[in-house]
C-alpha cells in the first residue's frame, strides 16, 4: 500500500522562497518527516548548486531514518524529472519535490522513488 504523504505549508512556503532566492541556479534539500507529514528541510554541507543542477556532498548527508526524500528546483518552469533526478530519487528516499519556476504554492509536483507522480497534500 502506498502512504500517504503531507507537507506542511510553511515548509512549503520556505521551499519556494529558498528557490527564489537561489534562482536562476537550481536550489536543494532534503525532507524531514514523522507520521508521512513533512515538516522540515535539510541543508547538505558542500552543496553545489548550477543553472541545472544540483550536487549534493551525500558524505555529508546524516544517518536519519526521518530523512525521507529530497527537493529542488527547475528554474526552467517544468517540474518533469530528469533522467539524472530519476536516479537520485531511486536511492534517496521514498518522496521526492521539484518546485518550478515561477516558484509559486502551484507550480510544483511530487514524486516515487521510481519517479511515479504521487500526491502530497498541504496541511
Amino acid at each position: 500500500m502506498n502512504k500517504v504523504w503531507k507537507i506542511k505549508k510553511e515548509v512549503l512556503k520556505l521551499i519556494m522562497e529558498s528557490s527564489k532566492s537561489s534562482y536562476p541556479n537550481e536550489f536543494g534539500a532534503f525532507l524531514r518527516a514523522k507520521h508521512n507529514i513533512i515538516y522540515e528541510i535539510i541543508l547538505l554541507p558542500g552543496t553545489v548548486s548550477g543553472g541545472s543542477s544540483v550536487l549534493y556532498n551525500l558524505l555529508m548527508k546524516p544517518i536519519d531514518f526521518t530523512i525521507v526524500g529530497s527537493v529542488h528546483s527547475h528554474p526552467s518552469g517544468f517540474p518533469i524529472p530528469s533522467r539524472a533526478d530519476l536516479d537520485m530519487f531511486s536511492k534517496t528516499g521514498d518522496v521526492h519535490i521539484i518546485v518550478a519556476y515561477p516558484y509559486t504554492m502551484n507550480s510544483w509536483k511530487a514524486y516515487n522513488r521510481m519517479g511515479e507522480e504521487i500526491e502530497v497534500k498541504v496541511i
